[in-house]
């Protein structure tokens, strides 16, 4: 979840969150029952704190809460992935 994180941070693309979202979620749940716990967990309180503190809206809250659920259930990210967004992400 830290790549898809820090990767997101770096290519600074517009439109990329759910894409980077779904891709944590996904790498995390491919390492087993714990890696998919670990991002239900991080994913939740990461949501919480962001819509809490930082005045995220519930619309964004919900489509962040949607990406993380498809990647965390073996969903293709590439469902989220903006258009030109560099192939290295």
């Amino acid at each position: 979840m830290y790549r898809a994180y820090s990767d997101m941070r770096q290519a600074n693309w517009r439109n990329s969150d759910q894409y980077f979202h779904a891709r944590g979620n996904y790498d995390a749940a491919r390492r087993g029952p714990g890696g998919r716990w670990a991002a239900r967990v991080i994913s939740n309180a990461r949501e919480r704190y962001q819509s809490g503190l930082s005045g995220q809206g519930p619309e964004d809250t919900a489509r962040d809460q949607a990406a993380n659920v498809w990647g965390r259930n073996g969903g293709d990210p590439n469902r989220y992935r903006p258009v030109g967004l560099p192939d290295r992400y």
